[in-house]
């Protein structure tokens, strides 16, 4: 293998809001980047290769890996960034609903990390960071969410048992836990009573949580790291 080639990194979810940035930071890093979602468009420069699937199918994850090493003869790291969020009262979900979450946040993660742990250990080592959310650790009746710790809660045990798995192989393997941030998923008239949530008073922004996961990707020493930079949901509440 051609060791001059730049490190890789595959981004899900990487049409927009987070996803899209974190593209941008990883080029910036000087990696080749694979990027994936249901809607995203072809690529218009020569270091990013786009895949466009839906990540709960297994045969998305298989050719997103393939496609990866085949372009750019690597795969280095993986950030989980595909989730859906969906809260409502636990007996309003419905068996669809719980499908489709289920599907994307724990289906999703657990078939292209599975691909992608083998491709690592060829170049010696590597990186996985998924992005789960404040309120798996932080339970607020205000907004209930039990299909996200169901879901995002697992991927957090799983980054450290995964962590623990690897640790003498070369592949760390973290998480960054965010509150409320300010993307597309998110209605314009909603963002004052959203961000007034957070102790803090205000939404995230998709740069804070990039800067996070860019933390920990130049961070060697940091594995099994739940990382919370949800404006201090995680430390507690205002009076």
């Amino acid at each position: 293998m051609n060791s001059q080639r730049p490190k890789v990194a595959v981004i899900t979810g990487a049409s927009q809001g987070i996803g899209a940035r974190l593209v941008n930071a990883y080029r910036r890093l000087g990696y080749a980047v694979v990027a994936t979602s249901r809607t995203i468009p072809a690529a218009e420069e020569p270091d990013v290769h786009t895949v466009r699937g839906d990540i709960a199918d297994p045969a998305t994850a298989e050719r997103v890996l393939d496609a990866g090493v085949r372009r750019f003869g690597r795969i280095d790291t993986l950030v989980n960034n595909a989730g859906l969020f969906l809260a409502k009262p636990f007996t309003d979900y419905t068996r669809a609903e719980f499908d489709s979450v289920v599907g994307v946040n724990v289906a999703g993660f657990f078939h292209v990390t599975r691909l992608a742990v083998p491709h690592m250990l060829a170049v010696g080592g590597g990186h996985i960071v998924t992005i789960t959310s404040s309120l798996v650790d932080n339970a607020d009746a205000r907004v209930p969410s039990v299909l996200t710790s169901l879901t995002k809660g697992g991927l957090q045990s799983a980054t450290k048992s995964l962590a623990i798995e690897y640790a003498t192989r070369g592949i760390r393997v973290n998480a960054v836990s965010p509150g409320v941030v300010r993307t597309p998923m998110h209605s314009e008239e909603d963002h004052a009573a959203l961000g007034g949530l957070l102790p803090v008073g205000r939404m995230g922004e998709p740069a804070d949580i990039v800067d996070a996961v860019i933390y920990l990707e130049n961070a060697p020493f940091v594995t099994g790291e739940i990382l919370h930079v949800d404006g201090g949901q995680s430390a507690g509440h205002r009076a």
